[in-house]
């Protein structure tokens, strides 16, 4: 039988797979600690302020959807087909948001309500997808899949306070800091699952 030899600068396929999920690891664990520390931050520039934002608080808050481009552009280098397009459109959608939170921000809270919550609403929906595409890799994702619920109902009510004229910055505080919170703890549950493989295999 004729067998056909691997290439040396072939990577097997196990190696593949903990590659990216180490990387993977790294991306969760930094986006939902800067999550956390960014929502920290908000709330102190932004303070209790009910019609309009400072400078600086609308800069601190056009930095929140880069912070999350920037996430799913590093992710989506491990993902293929489905699961990175969506990273890529994900992080085309989170660029245009804080382009336009960058001008609503100048318009009032109303108006950066109801872009944040487009936002939020889109980004949740397309976390929901990738985490369901790759749960075989990664197993369940429960908190991914939370974030990404949540989300998407967090995008609703920011529309539906801006209509009813209720916006306050310490609901976006509250929304980054759920997120990070998730991306934290799915961080853990990853390093769980390696340890469980890593000890399943030694025996």
């Amino acid at each position: 039988m004729i067998t056909e030899k691997a290439s040396p600068t072939s990577t097997p396929p196990a190696t593949n797979t903990a590659n990216e999920s180490s990387t993977q690891l790294r991306v969760f664990l930094v986006r939902g600690l800067i999550a956390i520390v960014w929502a920290a931050l908000f709330a102190a520039v932004a303070g209790s302020a009910t019609t309009t934002l400072t400078i600086t608080a609308g800069v601190v808050l056009v930095l929140y959807p880069l912070i999350d481009a920037v996430a799913s552009l590093l992710d989506a280098r491990n993902q293929h087909g489905p699961a990175q397009q969506l990273l890529f459109a994900n992080a085309a959608v989170s660029t245009v948001a804080a382009v336009a939170l960058g001008v609503a921000a100048s318009q009032g809270l109303t108006h950066v309500f109801v872009v944040f919550g487009v936002w939020a609403a889109l980004a949740g929906a397309a976390q929901l997808v990738v985490a369901l595409r790759r749960r075989a890799q990664l197993g369940r994702q429960w908190p991914m899949l939370l974030a990404g619920g949540v989300s998407v109902l967090f995008g609703a009510a920011f529309i539906f306070m801006a209509t009813a004229g209720n916006a306050t910055p310490a609901m976006i505080v509250v929304y980054a800091a759920t997120g990070g919170v998730d991306f934290v703890i799915e961080a853990l549950l990853l390093v769980r699952r390696r340890r469980l493989a890593a000890a399943a295999k030694a025996r």
